[in-house]
Formats: C-alpha cells, sequence, structure tokens
C-alpha cells in the first residue's frame, strides 16, 4: 500500500522498536499481527543511523509531525510514541497504529498511505515541530 522507499531510522529506535516486535510476537493476547509484520517490513528496509546523523526533517519516535489529509484539507498534529504512551486525547500515537507505522523514517513533503477501514488514507507531511535528536534529546 505504502511507496516502497528507503526510510531513516536511529539507531536506537531501532533497537527499541525491534524489541517491542520480539515481545509483542510472545503475546497470546496480543496487538494485531498484521500491525507487527507491517512495523516489521519497514525495519528490515530502513537505512539505520547513529541518532547524531539523522537528518532534522525525518520522523523518529517522539516527534510531533503536522500533516494535511490530502482528502478533506484538514491538518492535524501528532506525536508519534511507543504503545505505552499512545494518548488520542493528546494526540499522541502508537507506532504500531497504521498511521504510526507508516510515519516512520518518512520526511517533510512526503505522502504516506495506509489502509483504513474506510479505504486508503493520504497525509502529507508539512512540517516537522519537535523531533528529539534535532533537539539533542538523545534519550527519547
Amino acid at each position: 500500500m505504502a511507496r516502497k522507499r528507503t526510510i531513516y531510522v536511529t539507531e536506537f529506535d531501532f533497537k527499541r522498536l525491534n524489541k517491542l516486535i520480539e515481545m509483542l510476537e510472545n503475546e497470546p493476547e496480543g496487538l494485531d499481527a498484521k500491525y507487527l509484520e507491517e512495523l516489521d517490513d519497514e525495519l528490515r528496509r530502513a537505512k539505520v543511523v547513529a541518532p547524531t546523523s539523522i537528518p532534522a526533517d525525518i520522523v523518529t519516535m517522539n516527534s510531533k509531525i503536522r500533516l494535511t489529509d490530502l482528502d478533506s484539507g484538514k491538518e492535524v498534529t501528532y506525536q508519534l510514541v511507543f504503545p505505552g504512551d499512545a494518548d488520542a486525547g493528546q494526540n499522541k500515537i502508537s507506532i504500531l497504529a497504521p498511521i504510526g507505522t507508516a510515519l516512520i523514517g518518512f520526511k517533510v513533503g512526503d505522502t504516506v498511505e495506509w489502509g483504513a477501514p474506510a479505504g486508503v488514507k493520504r497525509m502529507k507531511i508539512e512540517e516537522i515541530l519537535y523531533q528529539p535528536e534535532a533537539a539533542g534529546d538523545f534519550h527519547l
């Protein structure tokens, strides 16, 4: 569904996301296996870079992103977080949500696509309002 292209992920995010996949694969009542497979596929094609080398326009974990819904024209701001930190009321979306998996590693100007019950959703990444690595917050 999403365009297959090179995405960039920091070493730190790569390790933590792979650990998350391993943990959830062993959960009998775990998340939909499809979401884990999609995240795993994204990580397999990712170019892994040092946190200090990630460009500031790339979506990393804990980034806050301004997006435009290409179908409705509506702008939204989301923060990409680990599942335990997800909070729809604060626009914190899980990496395991279809939009979260679609966003990781893409950059400002990219259009991300993912399957939704109502069909394919398309959003353009307009701006990264906060990226931990660019802000020097390498521990997040």
